[in-house]
């Protein structure tokens, strides 16, 4: 066999043996598919100048785009046609995807189709509650739901390709992005990165209603300094693989199809030029096999970073770390052609990231059909239909969070007559939609208003004032707001953030309500009427103030298109709230971070000797939340009795009764929590390791199980490696992460 020979048959087998191994294959497909794939990539690769395979590494926004950064928008035409790109984001509608992939899959030398991406982070056009509303819901099957139904929405639409989901552990509410993720816990944000995940990719990526997910940020981006965005971030090798790693994994073994770089470095390297992060533990450790993307031009930001003299040697960087496309950049198509001559880089990097790009297009099905049924006909059919906006009001009535009902004056009863909604977020159409709202639109959005307007009778009279502004300081307003809520018999008070006060680059010192938000609550509160206030946010509030006066209190987030509705339906009582916190709720400012799962001190302080001066406590504020973990109420109650812990071969059965002792039909999401109680390293004093959500009529029990193995509470020592300690260990059941039966046994 001669040496050309030779190197053909060991590309060839290379690239077969890429293709089997790939978490992206079809794992029951012929041999015959993975061979006719490899040869493909491999004949394009053979057939493909330098400039095109950079080009397939290239991702761009088009002259039609969303702008959603800072940089400007590409002559795209043109470089589709020299094939110098790889993909579009933030295009949508059929008639400008269809016509910017008509001249790659036409016009273009080798006729290679391209991506379209888009921010679908909580719906396409019909928009979903905010991700950490969504979390709140504790439903893994309704969260997956949400995504299946955006990305049939978003692929109707041209969209292939969506950057979520946003798996970051979260503990400090300053950062506005917590509203994209799923909380402080790492074992609940695993399982919600999966689902969302498979919602998003359905079961097979060819299909046309398949919407390529992205797991972002890659890594620990949650945990920025300060909570401020972009920031760096410095914590232990230890706790960024028991905390942050994981939900990440999570999504690997979800299948996810790509994966973002974040903004921010770790141990003194930025994660874009971050080879430990993204080649030893993503591709060698986890086997991830799609591609890399960076975050918007998160390469040329290498250079203020400190680790890069120029954009050269920040693209340099990139692709020895292991990133595979650039976004929006343009540092791998103006440098790596002239790295490359220089011998800085090599060709087979080029290649392998080239490699995994076209193999992702592949297993789309976009070689296949370029639009992939993205039609006017679709477009009608699958968008913003009627089932669709059903189950986004179910999402919204789930995602609400019920944090205080004094005296139960919710849900509001038949015999009130008269009803005043007041308030800056009453009636604010935009601002429901909360931030990353795709291609919503403002005009659709059902508001608290509309949707207590369109739940009562007709002897029952709603009025509306606004009151106030969110963020300034006009008190005009207050006169009639006051003078309605006290000729009304009810009084539903609606505050909170504007959509844009959370989200990427929204991070705040102050958390509490903006502007004169408390000033005019206190003003319609001291009436005395009966009264709801209803939040709208995209992060936890430290609302003390608020919480210490207001009589009831209902956690609402950002509920999107059909928010008022959903709503309604909780505060009427059409729907029991059974939403529950997956992030604290400070006090103040001064406890953040503050989240269920932390460890004790040498020093803790024992709330029964509040005087005690030399342990680990706050001169001015209790250590406590002011909402935990878990937290949420009901218009019910529900009690616990009779823990019982056992082992049953390699299991430990958990066994609890649950009873609903109150006076309606309701659900509870019963949650297991395990303590070690002395271990080779300082453990949690509470981590989550189950839960049930479970439905009773009034007067019913119910007995839950929960099973776990040893490798569920197994953690990582200091080398690294994951293994199980034997010892005591408590077990929790309770309805929150605070109030819990409690029970100890010893493991072997």
């Amino acid at each position: 066999m001669n040496s050309s020979l030779l190197s053909r048959f060991v590309t060839v087998f290379f690239a077969i043996a890429l293709c089997e191994f790939s978490g992206l294959a079809q794992k029951s497909g012929p041999h015959n598919k993975t061979f006719s794939d490899s040869l493909k990539i491999e004949g394009l690769l053979k057939k493909m100048t330098i400039d095109e395979k950079v080009g397939q590494m290239s991702l761009f926004l088009s002259e039609e785009s969303i702008i959603t950064g800072p940089s400007q928008t590409k002559d795209s035409r043109d470089l589709i046609r020299a094939g110098k790109v790889g993909g579009i984001f933030n295009v949508h509608t059929v008639d400008n995807v269809r016509e910017l992939q008509r001249i790659a899959v036409e016009e273009s030398r080798l006729k290679i189709p391209l991506l379209f991406g888009l921010d679908v982070i909580h719906g396409y056009r019909t928009i979903f509650p905010i991700p950490l509303g969504q979390a709140s819901s504790w439903d893994l099957e309704g969260i997956e739901k949400a995504e299946r139904i955006a990305a049939t929405e978003a692929t109707a639409d041209g969209i292939d390709w969506t950057f979520a989901p946003m798996v970051d552990l979260a503990r400090d509410p300053r950062w506005g992005r917590v509203s994209e993720g799923a909380g402080e816990d790492t074992w609940l944000g695993c399982r919600i990165a999966a689902a969302r995940v498979r919602g998003f990719q359905g079961r097979d990526l060819k299909d046309p209603r398949s919407l390529l997910a992205c797991a972002k940020h890659f890594a620990a981006y949650g945990a920025a300094l300060a909570g401020r965005d972009y920031n760096t971030v410095d914590m232990s090798t230890l706790s960024l693989y028991e905390w942050y790693l994981p939900t990440y994994d999570a999504c690997v073994h979800a299948g996810v199809g790509s994966i973002m770089t974040s903004f921010n470095e770790i141990n003194g390297t930025p994660s874009t030029s971050n080879k430990w992060l993204l080649t030893d533990i993503l591709r060698k450790s986890w086997g991830f096999k799609g591609f890399v993307v960076t975050d918007f031009n998160a390469i040329n930001e290498l250079v203020p970073h400190g680790v890069a003299e120029d954009l050269k040697d920040a693209a340099r960087l990139a692709l020895n770390a292991g990133v595979d496309m650039d976004m929006q950049g343009s540092a791998y198509i103006t440098s790596l052609p002239e790295i490359l001559n220089q011998k800085k880089i090599t060709i087979k990097q080029i290649d392998d990231a080239v490699r995994r790009i076209l193999l992702v297009k592949i297993k789309m099905g976009l070689f296949d059909d370029p639009y992939r049924q993205c039609t006017h006909e679709r477009e009608k059919k699958e968008i913003f239909t009627h089932d669709n906006l059903a189950f986004a009001r179910k999402m919204v009535s789930e995602s609400c969070v019920l944090l205080k009902n004094e005296k139960n004056i919710l849900p509001i009863t038949q015999t009130v007559k008269s009803i005043a909604v007041i308030g800056p977020l009453a009636d604010s159409k935009q601002d429901m939609l909360g931030n990353w709202d795709a291609t919503g639109r403002s005009e659709d959005c059902i508001t608290l208003l509309a949707g207590v307007r369109g739940h009562v009778a007709d002897n029952i009279v709603v009025e509306y004032k606004k009151g106030c502004n969110v963020s300034d300081n006009d008190t005009s307003g207050f006169r009639a707001a006051v003078k309605l809520a006290s000729e009304s018999d009810f009084v539903i008070l609606a505050l909170g953030e504007e959509g844009e006060l959370s989200g990427e680059a929204s991070s705040r010192t102050n958390i509490d309500l903006p502007g004169i938000q408390n000033e005019f609550a206190r003003a319609i509160l001291k009436i005395g009427k009966p009264t709801v206030v209803v939040l709208f946010n995209g992060r936890p509030l430290a609302i003390s103030n608020l919480s210490s006066h207001a009589p009831a209190i209902l956690e609402t987030w950002f509920g999107g298109t059909q928010a008022g509705n959903g709503i309604a339906d909780v505060l009427f009582g059409d729907y029991n709230p059974s939403g529950k916190l997956t992030m604290t709720f400070p006090r103040n400012v001064g406890q953040i971070p503050i989240f269920y799962n932390t460890k004790n001190t040498g020093r803790p302080f024992n709330q029964a000797d509040s005087n005690e001066k030399y342990v680990s406590r706050y001169l001015d504020s209790p250590n406590t939340p002011l909402y935990p973990f878990g937290f949420g109420l009901s218009y019910t109650s529900f009690a616990y009795s009779n823990l019982i812990i056992g082992v049953l071969g390699k299991t430990i059965k958990v066994e609890v009764t649950i009873t609903n002792s109150g006076n309606r039909e309701g659900e509870e999401i019963a949650q297991l929590y395990v303590h070690q109680k002395v271990g080779s390293i300082t453990r949690p004093l509470k981590e989550l390791k189950g839960f049930q959500k479970v439905f009773l009529k009034k007067g019913e029990a119910k007995t839950l199980s929960f099973s776990l193995s040893k490798d569920d509470l197994a953690f990582f020592h200091p080398d690294l490696k994951k293994s199980f300690e034997p010892g005591e260990y408590l077990f929790f059941v309770g309805g929150n992460s605070v109030d819990t039966m409690q029970k100890a046994i010893s493991l072997k």
